[in-house]
């Protein structure tokens, strides 16, 4: 499954896969939960270029949503599709990381992505120090998320690295901290199994040219096909190919979050506009506009997208 070329050998292919979405979580008009758009929107995504889907993270909405309609959001997306699904599994709390990671883990998702605790703002030791806990309380590969601009702190690169040489199912990361060069640099210092993913659209070329296996994607949304287009070009060697798919898909890089409209409101319209159930975002983020609407629509046509 995905965008793979022949010559790459099963064994070769990144355990997560390459093109992941992380996911909205739909919600209905009453502001529940959408179990059965959810279904749906993961299946579309799959048909759509994607080969890995990551549920319950920064995009899904993760921290407004209850312990139960997590397992409930990662029971359903695991019965809907075929593909590697990692589900969001960390917060700023140890042990409710820990917990949170033993019941993902029961109800049988194939990783788990743990995220920096935020607002504490621990030093390394104790990045390191809850990262080893929560790995320690399940058998599922984790991804690492390292997000700065929402967690205050780095993952530096001794501290993961550390991390990859001693703790054996911390097995990558997600790279969100828009600094290409240094992960050019953790590459060098963790074993050649360990694997180094995008966080950032707009980075993802830039990201692989270093060695990033793959990509956690937002705009693959709505251009899943053209972004996983644009990845297999890469990965045939056809950096001409790859640079017009990257400069096609700025438009919808810069779309995806800004300081007016931050991610995923701009994902959510874009599904909406779709025809992709998905509601609207939880407070604190509030409604879409009629000004995101437009230009949510704007990129779609810009892409030749069939509008619901």
């Amino acid at each position: 499954m995905g965008w793979y070329p022949e010559s790459m050998d099963s064994a070769e292919r990144p355990r997560f896969g390459t093109l992941l979405t992380a996911m909205v979580t739909p919600f209905d008009e009453e502001d529940a939960l959408d179990l059965d758009a959810a279904g749906r929107l993961a299946v579309w995504l799959v048909d759509h270029g994607s080969d890995g889907l990551v549920v319950a993270g920064t995009t899904g909405e993760g921290p407004t949503l209850t312990d139960d309609e997590k397992l409930d959001l990662f029971r359903c997306v695991k019965e809907a599709v075929r593909v590697p699904v990692v589900a969001g599994a960390g917060n700023n709390d140890t042990a409710h990381s820990i917990e949170a990671a033993r019941r993902a883990t029961d109800v049988g998702v194939d990783g788990l992505l743990v995220v920096t605790p935020y607002y504490n703002r621990p030093p390394q030791e104790g990045i390191r120090r809850h990262m080893e806990a929560v790995a320690g309380a399940t058998d599922l590969p984790v991804m690492v998320y390292d997000i700065p601009i929402r967690t205050g702190r780095r993952v530096t690169n001794d501290t993961m690295a550390w991390l990859a040489h001693h703790v054996s199912n911390i097995v990558a990361v997600k790279a969100s901290a828009g600094d290409v060069a240094d992960a050019a640099r953790l590459g060098a210092m963790v074993p050649s199994s360990f694997e180094i993913y995008s966080g950032e659209d707009d980075l993802a070329l830039a990201m692989m040219a270093v060695g990033a296996v793959g990509l956690v994607s937002v705009a693959s949304h709505w251009a899943g096909r053209e972004i996983a287009g644009m990845l297999a070009a890469h990965q045939k060697g056809d950096v001409s190919g790859a640079r017009q798919a990257n400069a096609r898909l700025a438009e919808s890089f810069a779309f995806e979050s800004c300081e007016q409209y931050p991610n995923p409101m701009p994902a959510k319209a874009a599904c909406r506009l779709l025809g992709l159930g998905v509601g609207e975002c939880r407070l604190p983020l509030p409604p879409g506009t009629p000004e995101l609407e437009d230009r949510a629509r704007r990129v779609l046509e810009g892409l030749g997208a069939t509008l619901a």
